[in-house]
């Protein structure tokens, strides 16, 4: 049976036991006081009942005699009622569902951009329509980023390999050329092969929160990546500066780490082209949660740009032209990597030049 049948069969159900109930209580309190059979009271023992006709008291099988039938009666209005009655107002209530059902038919054809929109009050059926509209929204953003992604890896696959078969074909074309000038080539065009790979692996390992969670501290990872990226930030002139205090966390000390390494490597390539300045800061952001703030002077950043830098394969205005180009997925792995641990990303220009970026994480409290 359809739920609209059941909810109009339950409402004639309490309806017609209400009506039995209504019954049963004129029997047990009413007719139970009434003598079996019928009275007759002569008129000359009734008060001034002299010369009026003999008074009638009707027994408890006269009254009932006469009450089943109109009992039935009623009773049976009340069934035709209930169902009819029922039917309608399982529909009036139900009718919110068929447009819930036709969304998700729509969305398992493919449909994503189908919205509800239920109108009326804020109830139950309200809710679970807006919910259900909100994951259509977020599942068709996640669809159109993975399809971004796809097209963009795809391309940015190609190109090294692209790049490998034609230096293979002058080779082949010109014995004569320089075979270590081709070798150096070719592990450069390979290197950024391997890179993107790994890069493509480490995003996909933090989407899939595949890891283990541990006590991890963010200002420690301050300090390992900013030790590691130091000759690296010398050589480009930028100063790297790192203050702050004990930011413990739980996650992956590996993730985290790597997270805290793209923050500083990207502050870094996208800087000053000399007298840079690099800061990192660790903090407790409020009760509940750290943050690790990493900031960079540079170059006026348009806030448009700056909204579109975690996503995937997205590049700087400069960096396609550098040295340390990479892969396009830097913030995006950040991003990734930080939304895996339950954190949230900020993105914003700093005034008078480069970017500010800061990673809120949920804190946690060291028991004493």
């Amino acid at each position: 049976m359809s739920v609209r049948l059941k909810l109009t069969l339950s409402y004639a159900g309490f309806l017609m036991i209400a009506g039995i109930g209504l019954i049963a209580v004129v029997l047990v309190f009413l007719l139970r006081y009434v003598p079996d059979q019928a009275v007759v009271v002569p008129s000359k023992l009734a008060p001034g009942g002299r010369g009026r006709p003999d008074l009638f008291i009707p027994g408890r099988s006269d009254l009932w005699s006469a009450f089943a039938p109109k009992a039935t009666l009623m009773l049976a209005l009340l069934l035709v009622f209930g169902l009819v009655g029922g039917w309608f107002l399982a529909g009036r209530v139900l009718a919110p569902l068929a447009r819930i059902t036709d969304a998700t038919r729509r969305a398992a054809d493919g449909s994503l951009s189908y919205r509800i929109r239920l109108p009326g009050r804020a109830d139950e059926f309200r809710e679970l329509a807006d919910g259900f509209d909100a994951m259509l929204a977020r599942l068709e953003a996640l669809v159109a980023e993975q399809q971004r992604f796809a097209a963009n890896a795809s391309h940015e696959l190609r190109t090294p390999l692209a790049i490998t078969q034609t230096l293979l074909d002058v080779a082949a074309n010109d014995p004569d050329r320089d075979t270590e000038a081709l070798l150096a080539r070719l592990r450069v065009v390979n290197t950024r092969a391997i890179d993107l790979t790994e890069a493509l692996l480490l995003l996909s390992r933090a989407d899939q929160g595949a890891f283990e969670r541990e006590p991890v501290d963010l200002s420690l990872l301050a300090e390992d990546a900013t030790e590691t990226l130091l000759p690296f930030a010398e050589r480009r002139g930028v100063e790297l500066l790192t203050s702050g205090d004990a930011a413990p966390t739980l996650g992956s000390p590996a993730l985290l780490l790597q997270l805290t390494t793209n923050l500083v490597h990207n502050a870094i390539v996208h800087n000053l082209p000399g007298g840079g300045t690099v800061r990192v800061r660790t903090a407790w952001a409020d009760p509940v949660s750290v943050s690790l703030t990493v900031e960079n002077t540079g170059a006026e950043l348009d806030a448009d740009l700056v909204g579109t830098l975690t996503e995937r394969f997205q590049r700087g205005s400069e960096r396609i032209r550098t040295d340390h180009e990479g892969v396009g997925l830097g913030l995006a792995i950040v991003k990734s990597i930080t939304r895996a641990h339950g954190g949230s990303l900020a993105v914003a220009p700093r005034p008078g030049g480069g970017l500010r970026v800061v990673v809120h994480l949920p804190g946690e409290r060291r028991r004493a």
